[in-house]
């Protein structure tokens, strides 16, 4: 067989106009459930749309019955009241139904930008923790920030730019053909014609302009989004002008294309100028001609100026509505791109919940790699008995963080599988695998908000008094009633308001808040001077008592009383047993807890 021939001959390149152009068509059809919600909404938006047109339309052919009923030659012997009253009602009403139009229509776009960024959020915190370590959260934000923002502009320009200057187009091309010879019309198509092919090949070439000038914005704001939640790094290094010369640097080239941008602009609207000067001069010479030949009026004169100056004043806009257009769909498709990101970590279809019977977590057999490249866990086997301690000890990039991450199923093993209760946790749905568990992390993040918010989020629901209990449990109670604002504190940026062992301290307040069958303390009081550890540490046995904990633990005192110790080494287990049985083995467990002693004792001399 023929290795090319299945090759398909013609496959659209991505970029390419073809692909461009199926990719504005999806984003329109996504857009168009949005619509959908409020059909009468949108049907009665578009009725005042045609009154306003027809309103706006009528002016100038009222203009010309006044004109010429007060021309000296036909002028009748009173002032044309009706007349009069008439252009003044049109131009009221070409204003009222544009306003009415909008205050129907602004609930419309308003809950589609709602909808949309719900959705995007919600798919975002569906996505794994892969994809969540490995983007850059200033330009995710920014993304859904102009996405949004390009949903209202889309619905505004479609509904409010293009339908109306197609219906004026229309209605001036009626009056044009029923009261003028035919070079007024095709003076007018074809200018019409020149200007939209001029607009869309010059917006054309500006939106890879506007489009580079876009992901320089995004870059900037990233790299600043990111040397900001870095602050105390910055500091540490004495690297502030470091930092500030890489921002600058992205916005330098910003600066350039901003600027190319803003000069293409000035080439689009000269150009659209020449034309529509061309064309109006072209048909005033037609008209006045026209005048002087008696076969036409001086109402007919100035119908001729209305019309035109009614019609070239929404296409003078057709460049930036275009160009606003393109950019909205480019925008929300970079918005909607994030739907598309697949969640790595998915709930079969029809899963059931996790049946807890007694909270016993098995690793059977479990190999697991984050890249195919460098494998982490290799024939991980263990088993946690309902109501068990087991505590995992070993080097730095053992693999021990990781089997916490696989149990909360952050991640999905490659072989092997991890059960509570005898149930595979990926054949469960993960929201009720995760209400079982509770952790206390070794770096913990908290929101920026207050002491006691970042307490309550262990439950939500939880009564005042339930925070405090927890605060009390976790010894972090004392402290806070001593602060000025107490629970209601702010503790700043990822907590950095507060030390690291109080942030710890938060952390188990708000897991023993959660109340959960399964715990994980992935180096719980690492954070902790010895005194607190002490006083934390049985805390933490109190609470663990009669709950199923897996303890991934740096100080080896910390994990004497556990059921089972388990030692590992680049991603397999070693050595397992008691704290007792591991020192008569005297092999690596044994070495770990001699230096650990030496060092204690040493940090106690010293």
């Amino acid at each position: 067989m023929n290795p090319h021939s299945a090759i398909p001959a013609a496959v659209p390149v991505a970029g390419s106009p073809a692909v461009k152009q199926r990719s504005d068509w999806r984003v329109v059809r996504m857009l168009l459930p949005y619509l959908l919600e409020f059909k009468g909404r949108v049907a009665l938006a578009l009725g005042f749309l045609i009154a306003a047109k027809v309103a706006n339309v009528g002016v100038p052919l009222v203009m010309k019955r006044i004109i010429d009923s007060l021309d000296a030659s036909t002028a009748v012997l009173v002032l044309p009241f009706s007349l009069l009253l008439m252009y003044g009602l049109l131009r009221l009403s070409t204003t009222l139904f544009a306003e009415l139009r909008d205050i129907v229509f602004v609930r419309v776009a308003k809950r589609a930008i709602r909808r949309a960024a719900l959705q995007v959020f919600r798919h975002l915190h569906s996505l794994s923790l892969r994809f969540h370590l490995e983007r850059q959260t200033g330009g995710v934000s920014r993304d859904i920030e102009r996405g949004t923002r390009g949903i209202s502009t889309m619905l505004s320009y479609m509904l409010f730019s293009i339908i109306p200057v197609i219906l004026e187009f229309g209605l001036v091309a009626v009056v044009l053909l029923t009261k003028f010879d035919w070079r007024f019309p095709a003076v007018t198509f074809a200018a019409v014609a020149i200007y939209i092919g001029f607009t869309f090949w010059v917006t054309e070439w500006r939106m890879d302009i506007r489009r580079r000038a876009n992901e320089l914005d995004s870059k900037a704001n990233s790299r600043a989004i990111d040397s900001l939640l870095n602050y105390e790094t910055v500091k540490y290094f004495n690297n502030e002008e470091f930092e500030a010369g890489r921002y600058d640097e992205n916005l330098r080239k910003f600066e350039s294309a901003e600027v190319r941008n803003e000069a293409s602009l000035g080439l689009l609207n000269i150009g659209q100028s020449l034309i529509i000067a061309c064309a109006v001069t072209l048909l005033m010479v037609l008209a006045a001609q026209g005048v002087v030949e008696k076969k036409l009026t001086l109402g007919d004169l100035v119908l001729v100026n209305g019309l035109l100056i009614q019609l070239y004043i929404p296409l003078n806009f057709l460049g930036m509505v275009y160009r606003e257009i393109k950019q909205s769909l480019t925008d929300m498709d970079k918005m909607f791109r994030l739907l598309k990101e697949n969640r790595e970590i998915a709930d079969p279809p029809g899963a059931p919940d996790l049946a807890l019977r007694g909270a016993k977590v098995s690793f059977e057999r479990v190999d697991f790699f984050y890249d195919p490249k460098r494998q982490i866990l290799h024939d991980v086997s263990f088993e946690i008995g309902a109501g068990k301690t087991v505590a995992v000890v070993g080097t730095s990039g053992s693999g021990k963080s990781t089997l916490a991450r696989l149990l909360y199923r952050f991640y999905d093993v490659q072989l092997g599988r991890v059960a509570i209760d005898g149930q595979d946790i990926r054949l469960v749905t993960q929201k009720s695998v995760r209400a079982v568990i509770g952790i206390v992390p070794q770096d913990t993040v908290l929101f920026n908000d207050t002491i006691f918010y970042n307490i309550a989020y262990g439950r939500t629901e939880a009564t005042r008094e339930e925070v405090l209990e927890a605060a009390r449990a976790a010894h972090i109670h004392d402290f806070i009633v001593t602060l000025p604002d107490g629970y209601e504190t702010g503790v700043g940026e990822r907590g950095l308001k507060l030390s690291g062992g109080e942030k710890q301290r938060v952390a188990i307040a708000r897991a023993i808040l959660k109340n959960p069958s399964i715990l994980i303390f992935d180096e719980a009081t690492s954070a902790l001077d010895s005194k607190s550890e002490k006083a934390i540490q049985e805390e933490l046995a109190r609470i663990a008592a009669d709950r199923t904990t897996l303890v991934i633990a740096h100080r080896l005192s910390t994990i004497v009383d556990a059921d089972q110790i388990l030692v590992m080494e680049h991603g397999r287990i070693v050595e397992r047993g008691t704290h007792r049985e591991l020192l008569e083995k005297d092999a690596t467990y044994a070495q770990m807890w001699r230096l650990q002693q030496q060092e204690e004792g040493e940090a106690i001399a010293a």
